[in-house]
């Protein structure tokens, strides 16, 4: 216990007046008895490290779907890259880098596998009861999926954090609106990455006037945001980037969505990721049964058909779902000897 308190009053002298304390947190879901050397974030931190989520990361896709390459990005190396982005903006703004880091780390729990592909189609599937979104998902995965049904009991703020991540929220901390922008300086830059290794881009392709703000490598990249959002958000009670880093970000976003992300290279393997997506939905729907215990655990306990079927679906790997198709409608070899 008197670590923790060592660490609460640490925060309170060196944090900024503007930062989240651990100490003044809004609570979990469920009160529990504190850690002894832990703070409630750094707590948090741990238990999304440790949980099943987490690790089935590694074999969700980032952008490109079954890539053969060993150095493309997942969805588990995009967490990481934003977290430490995230981290490095917290620390110099002198915010807290607890919270911030266990934001970063959940907020793509709840993704699908197939990346954005396999999220649209769940979102078609489940129009009828309010569709699919992979920040919702990543906040069920730890309030109700989590450690067979009793989640990981996060604190209000990461929880926040979690469900706001996405352009269109509105994080209540700072230091979710950190990870937030986090999320796309991380995927910008790295796609352009990915895409460069996968010959879809060339450097000499990337507009020069992005060029001339950011610099054309990755690493210029990533420091030339960084270091405009810390400069930017100092003594401003808000987290933001020039209007000159703003629009660049915002182009080139916007460039790789013409070039990288809609490309016929990256859609190309799409459409047989939405077909198993909704195959392996359709054939859960009439055989609930066949899910694995933990999911008929849920209905058990008053979970629809539906809403299960659809964690079921969201929580698969890339590589699980391909098995469990081929399991599934796809005629065994067999031999006679």
């Amino acid at each position: 216990m008197e670590y923790r308190l060592f660490q609460e009053e640490l925060e309170e002298k060196i944090l900024s007046p503007l930062a989240a304390k651990s100490a003044a947190s809004k609570g979990r879901l469920r009160p529990e008895e504190k850690c002894d050397f832990r703070t409630d974030f750094q707590r948090d931190r741990d238990r999304i490290i440790h949980c099943k989520a987490f690790r089935r990361m590694k074999h969700k896709t980032q952008v490109f779907i079954s890539p053969e390459g060993d150095h493309y990005r997942t969805r588990l190396t995009h967490t990481l890259e934003v977290a430490q982005i995230a981290r490095t903006i917290a620390r110099a703004l002198r915010l807290n880098e607890d919270l911030t880091e266990a934001i970063a780390l959940g907020h793509d729990l709840g993704h699908t596998p197939f990346g954005h592909a396999g999220e649209r189609k769940l979102d078609e599937l489940c129009k009828d009861r309010g569709g699919f979104a992979h920040n919702e998902q990543s906040l069920r995965v730890a309030d109700r999926l989590e450690k067979d049904g009793k989640g990981l009991n996060l604190t209000w703020e990461v929880r926040d954090g979690i469900l706001n991540h996405r352009t269109s929220g509105h994080p209540a901390t700072l230091e979710g609106k950190i990870v937030q922008l986090s999320d796309k300086i991380a995927y910008t830059n790295h796609d352009i990455d990915d895409a460069i290794r996968a010959g879809m881009l060339r450097p000499e392709e990337i507009p020069a006037e992005y060029v001339a703000v950011m610099g054309g490598t990755s690493s210029k990249r990533i420091n030339a945001m960084i270091r405009d959002t810390i400069l930017h958000s100092t003594g401003t009670g808000d987290i933001r980037m020039s209007p000159e880093m703003r629009a660049t970000l915002t182009g080139l976003r916007a460039f790789m969505f013409q070039k990288v992300y809609h490309s016929d290279i990256a859609t190309s393997e799409h459409e047989k990721a939405q077909k198993i997506v909704g195959d392996l939905f359709a054939y859960y729907l009439e055989h609930p049964q066949e899910m694995e215990g933990e999911f008929r655990r849920l209905m058990e306990e008053g979970e629809t058909v539906e809403q299960t079927v659809c964690d079921y679906v969201a929580c698969m790997t890339d590589r699980f779902a391909v098995a469990r198709f081929k399991k599934l409608f796809i005629p065994a070899e067999w031999s006679v000897l």
